[in-house]
């Protein structure tokens, strides 16, 4: 009996402990992808790990607002500015002003998949999230931040579509009927394997339309950022997205297989729309991808924009003072009537002038000589 109380209070006392430890490894990951030419991120070594601080959300979006050279919320502790101070490079004249935020469900810890990855090996920075499962980035208005959302669904998606992307990824696509969207797409990862999606199977067709939908989502925002470059105002640019296509191969494949496969081909991907992004943006832009496995499928960063308060006008009322409207009315009166005056005056002068007599004037040239 009382071996049985010594256990049950030991787990009481270690219990919190270990949820909170949960709490704090089970939330996800970020990774934050620098730009080629210039350096917004500090330096990387390969002790990221162990000295790159746990960041909350609410401590991403305050980066992802610096980053967009806005100052971060007011809400933003002293401890989260250190820890912005030890991601980000300490220049406020040195932003991207150009931010990839992009969401990815079902992987909650990115160091494990093929790391010899372009993107993974290029040094970026990454940290474990701890805390709330969502935050706002608050924002300026729309003149002075341009969003454009990456979650737009690519609805008339061709087998063309799909091979113009195998071709772009350096696979194939062999379609095997004369239905459409039942072939097989066969793309080769960095590590000598090779992932084979059937466009027959549901869940091989939702992932392949995500990835296409994501590809053609960021050139769009190519586009989009030669019209916004060419303008006066220039405003930042923040292109923001979710890709859930990993959880929905997890759902019907499991955790291995088809799924681990499929999360190499989304960093291949990655990889490729990121250097596509850099040189459409010549080199200032910056990525910051959010991991996690946490139930729900809804967005864990909320883009908020806050308006200019408008311009008021003053409005005459009845109810005005009348002793102030008759302050107003004097001053007016005396203001007429002093340019009434003025104008007589000046228009008299200009008369009188001109109608003088043309004679010498006796005092002006005679020569008497005055004692």
């Amino acid at each position: 009996m009382e071996f049985g109380v010594r256990c049950i209070c030991r787990l009481l006392i270690i219990f919190p402990f270990l949820l909170l430890q949960a709490r704090a490894e089970g939330t996800g990951s970020a990774l934050f992808i620098d730009a080629a030419t210039h350096k917004y991120f500090r330096a990387g070594s390969d002790n990221d790990a162990v000295k790159l601080p746990s960041l909350s959300l609410q401590e991403v979006s305050a980066a992802v607002s610096v980053l967009l050279g806005f100052a971060p919320p007011p809400t933003l502790s002293a401890a989260g500015s250190s820890k912005l101070n030890e991601v980000l490079v300490p220049n406020p004249f040195n932003r991207p002003r150009a931010v990839v935020l992009l969401e990815v469900s079902g992987l909650g810890d990115f160091k494990q998949i093929d790391p010899d990855n372009a993107m993974l090996s290029s040094g970026p920075r990454s940290t474990n999230i701890i805390g709330s499962d969502k935050a706002d980035i608050q924002l300026p208005d729309e003149d002075e931040v341009s969003m454009i959302s990456l979650d737009e669904q690519l609805g008339d998606c061709t087998d063309k579509d799909i091979s113009d992307f195998a071709s772009w990824m350096g696979g194939s696509y062999v379609t095997d009927s004369p239905e459409p969207l039942n072939g097989l797409l066969s793309i080769p990862l960095g590590n000598g394997a090779s992932v084979n999606l059937h466009m027959s199977n549901k869940a091989d067709r939702e992932f392949t339309l995500g990835l296409l939908s994501l590809v053609r989502n960021v050139r769009r925002a190519g586009q989009m950022h030669e019209d916004l470059f060419q303008s006066i105002e220039h405003p930042a640019e923040l292109l923001s997205g979710c890709f859930h296509g990993i959880k929905i191969l997890q759902e019907h494949y499991g955790h291995e297989g088809v799924s681990q496969h499929g999360i190499g081909l989304l960093f291949a991907t990655l990889t490729k729309i990121f250097d596509s992004l850099q040189e459409a943006y010549k080199g200032q832009i910056v990525g910051v991808i959010h991991f996690y496995t946490s139930p729900g499928s809804g967005k864990k960063f909320n883009v908020m924009s806050t308006s200019r308060p408008a311009a008021r006008w003053l409005d005459e009322t009845k109810s005005v003072d009348t002793s102030i409207q008759q302050l107003i009315l004097v001053r007016r009166t005396l203001a007429w009537l002093t340019g009434v005056i003025l104008l007589v005056s000046t228009l008299l002068g200009i008369y009188f002038l001109f109608n003088m007599p043309i004679t010498r004037d006796t005092l002006l040239y005679s020569n008497v000589k005055l004692d």
